[in-house]
């Protein structure tokens, strides 16, 4: 194996998953107990408790029913049990039949056509056994770093996450670019007052344009609830920790982006269209926009804090990565990685970069992060819309 390559699964869509998983995806907030315990009965399952999936329309049923597909269509998953309740407005079937476009093993049980909760989980756990040893029978195979797609997230900031951990997160970012992948820069919200700087690396006019438009967009959400974002951004924790407004928080955050050209915008939970450096647009909430990036496909997320954080996600692999060594030996439990050192000058940049890349090519090859060692699975909707 060269330093370009990592071990993966291969899929019939011809992606590559760097986890095996067999995804219980509940439609609707009745059947994601269900579904959590069909996880418990089955070893090699994962899921995820929300409380959406009825009494949605328009564009915001549309964003829910793109991060239900996106999530089973994550080449981190092997086959999918789409689990309903059966009278909701995002029906089952028809998320399955989306899913299944892709080839992937998908099969539908509803908890009111198979009588009862107890009998849709005995029918669930059933068809999510027989999927999980068919998934087992598959075997790593040598992939190359054009075919992963890696999400980039600061959560916990602090007065360090733009010196160290941020700009580490970017050296990778680059090195996946360079490499042919997909890195995906996301937190809208935390990008006001830094937009410039990516308009500039815009591959074109209209990407550039298109950068102003969705920081406008955001803004003027807040401005219709007749509030100022700034109240809410940066958070105590960001400001116990040493930010000292938004407009300082954006700028570091950038620096997850690295330097290479920004190719393309692309809304909440959809799958980029090109290679490289791209931006999703989602809400600064950690949890909301690692979904999102997860239902874009991303494989693997690296997640900065500075404050410490347990976030991790049901599909996608999340490196932890402290700013600072402090909260790293306090938060040991929850944090795989250190990029503290550069703050303290042992360190550069560069080097910690190179180590970062190193952690990621590992985990991508099968090695587990302190999230998935402590089953944070973590799922969080970004809704755009009122309920009905």
């Amino acid at each position: 194996m060269t330093r370009g390559q990592f071990w993966g699964f291969r899929r019939h869509d011809g992606t590559v998953g760097i986890r095996n998983h067999i995804l219980i995806l509940p439609t609707i907030t009745c059947a994601a107990q269900a579904a959590k315990q069909i996880t418990e009965l089955v070893q090699g399952t994962v899921s995820f408790i929300h409380q959406h999936g009825c009494a949605q329309v328009g564009i915001d049923y549309d964003q829910t029913f793109r991060t239900y597909v996106g999530m089973g269509l994550n080449p981190n998953v092997y086959g999918v049990v789409v689990l309903g309740l059966g009278c909701e407005t995002h029906q089952a079937r028809s998320v399955a039949g989306e899913i299944a476009k892709s080839g992937k093993p998908v099969e539908v049980v509803s908890i009111q056509d198979h009588g009862g909760t107890l009998m849709a989980i005995a029918e669930g756990a059933k068809v999510a056994a027989r999927m999980v040893q068919e998934a087992s029978r598959l075997r790593r195979e040598l992939c190359s770093l054009s075919e992963l797609i890696v999400g980039t997230e600061c959560g916990g900031s602090d007065a360090c996450s733009g010196l160290s951990a941020n700009p580490a997160v970017g050296v990778v970012s680059d090195k996946i670019v360079d490499e042919g992948g997909t890195s995906i820069l996301a937190e809208t919200t935390e990008l006001i007052g830094a937009e410039h700087l990516l308009a500039r690396r815009a591959v074109n006019e209209q990407v550039a344009k298109r950068v102003y438009e969705v920081i406008e967009a955001m803004e003027k959400r807040a401005y219709a609830m007749g509030i100022d974002i700034r109240t809410g951004n940066p958070s105590p924790g960001n400001i116990k920790g040493g930010l000292s407004s938004l407009e300082e928080k954006s700028l570091g955050a950038a620096n997850k982006a690295g330097s290479r050209p920004l190719e393309e915008l692309i809304q909440y939970a959809e799958k980029p269209s090109k290679k490289g450096l791209v931006w999703m647009d989602t809400p600064g909430h950690d949890i909301e926009q690692m979904t999102g990036m997860t239902a874009g496909g991303a494989q693997i997320v690296l997640f900065t804090t500075g404050r410490g954080t347990p976030t991790g996600s049901p599909i996608a692999p999340v490196i932890k990565i402290a700013t600072n060594t402090p909260i790293f030996e306090r938060m040991n439990d929850n944090i795989d990685f250190n990029a503290g050192t550069i703050i303290e000058g042992t360190e550069s940049i560069e080097a910690v970069g190179e180590r970062l890349y190193d952690e990621l090519l590992e985990v991508c090859s099968g090695k587990l992060t302190k999230a998935e060692i402590l089953k944070q699975y973590d799922f969080g909707l970004w809704r755009i819309g009122p309920t009905f």
